[in-house]
């Protein structure tokens, strides 16, 4: 009989967490979008589940700051901001760069060759329409990144950020051409950490991190700007 420190325990989701999964993937994906309220008793009959189990789900969204939670008017959709994905990407270009620059140098050859095949996985999904797909496959990237990066505080603080991050991901994904631009950005970060060239690395990641700004705020902008010609009275004649 094996010993119990070799046998593989994976601890089953408990129907908070698949409720959390459910409602998280929903904004991901863009099936519900900012601004929009999450009726809990559409939810609850969609879901079978308990208020109570909604309850702890919205409140593990809201922690995320996918969700806001308002006094007599319920749980809606967060809608980012112009500010708050600038802050949010400005944070994450020094974190990820210092990630990029410590792999460079401290990855062992195994690792490298271990974010060379992520890379090569998301080569292959780059014509995938599945966006929950290509956000997995870039946070298997990131995994092999941090994992090598010697620093865990850097880890937990853009694990903090994961929800945020990915949402704004897909937001910059919506852009058909951001992702064979990512790809490109990718393969240089991926080519400096191959030469063991750390301040290029560096320099890499926080290029593509600021270009995936670009993106995403095109796109916010885009939407704000169609929400303000809908919401724009009739013009008298």
């Amino acid at each position: 009989m094996k010993s119990a420190a070799a046998i593989e325990f994976e601890k089953p989701a408990t129907l908070r967490e698949r409720v959390e999964d459910f409602l998280r993937d929903a904004i991901m994906q863009g099936h519900v979008a900012g601004g929009d309220r999450l009726r809990e008793n559409e939810l609850c009959l969609k879901l079978a589940v308990s208020r109570s189990t909604l309850r702890e789900a919205l409140r593990t969204l809201e922690a995320e700051r996918l969700i806001t939670i308002e006094p007599h008017r319920g749980p809606s959709v967060a809608r980012v901001t112009e500010q708050d994905a600038r802050e949010l990407y400005a944070v994450r270009a020094l974190l990820e760069g210092l990630a990029a620059r410590e792999f460079a140098r401290l990855a062992s050859q195994a690792q490298v060759a271990q974010l060379r095949e992520q890379v090569r996985q998301l080569h292959a999904l780059h014509e995938s329409v599945d966006r929950a797909q290509l956000l997995d496959a870039k946070r298997r990237f990131y995994d092999v990144l941090l994992s090598g990066a010697g620093n865990d505080l850097v880890g937990e603080m853009l694990l903090g950020m994961h929800s945020r991050i990915n949402l704004l991901r897909a937001t910059s994904f919506a852009r058909s051409e951001r992702l064979v631009e990512s790809l490109r950005e990718i393969d240089e970060i991926c080519r400096a950490i191959e030469a063991r060239d750390a301040r290029g690395a560096q320099r890499a990641a926080e290029r593509h991190v600021r270009r995936a700004e670009r993106a995403a705020l095109a796109v916010l902008q885009a939407a704000e700007a169609r929400r303000d010609q809908k919401n724009k009275p009739p013009t008298r004649r």
